[in-house]
């Protein structure tokens, strides 16, 4: 029986593309899909499947978030993390919250395969590139008090990157990102963007 596949990602041309993908393995198959972690949760409630695609940016709710409450429900449903994000502090935080992978989206089509396999087996994959990353997470960092969409915004302030942009990508309103960069710069003790970037670079979350 081949393994049943839910694509969650909030655009419809990736999901498609992941579905004409598993359509040239004869163990996989794309049986479900959600454009958010709303839907992705409803179809779970009424239907069986053996792994879980997910985007980490789903808009409104991150893939964090609704991993979170997936976790509460399907505590052993193998669950892969998909992102444009390549930070290692991402894939880090994705493991931390239980996900069984994290891919970038650049990934090849053969270790997607193998990760899904993988995680259907009950195991967890780790990309090298992540998994060697040092463990910028360390207990005490007052970076860890920061939620999944503060530290995508911290990241990205410490990158250099204007908030008008980083609202585009994460499809917030330039309001709504201020408001994360806020309360990123009174949970650190930071005071401008500038005081981001070192902070960022004395914990090496960024290069």
């Amino acid at each position: 029986m081949a393994l049943r596949l839910l694509v969650v990602d909030d655009h419809t041309i990736f999901r498609a593309g992941i579905t004409r993908l598993m359509l040239d393995e004869p163990d996989i198959c794309v049986t479900g899909e959600a454009a958010d972690g709303a839907a992705a949760l409803a179809l779970m409630r009424s239907h069986q499947y053996d792994v879980v695609l997910m985007d980490i940016n789903m808009g409104a709710r991150s893939g964090l978030d609704t991993l979170a409450a997936l976790r509460a429900e399907f505590p052993r449903l193998p669950v892969i993390m998909l992102s444009m994000y390549v930070e290692p502090q991402y894939a880090r935080r994705a493991h931390k919250a239980r996900a069984n992978a994290y891919l970038s989206k650049d990934v090849g089509t053969d270790e997607l395969m193998r990760a899904i396999r993988h995680v259907a087996a009950g195991g967890i994959w780790v990309t090298p590139a992540f998994g060697a990353a040092p463990d910028s997470t360390a207990p005490g960092a007052p970076h860890g008090a920061l939620t999944p969409r503060e530290m995508q915004v911290m990241l990205q302030i410490a990158q250099g990157i204007s908030l008008t942009e980083i609202g585009t990508r994460l499809c917030l309103s330039v309001k709504t990102v201020g408001s994360h960069r806020s309360r990123v710069l009174d949970k650190l003790g930071l005071a401008s963007d500038a005081e981001v970037v070192q902070y960022a670079m004395r914990h090496r979350l960024i290069d």
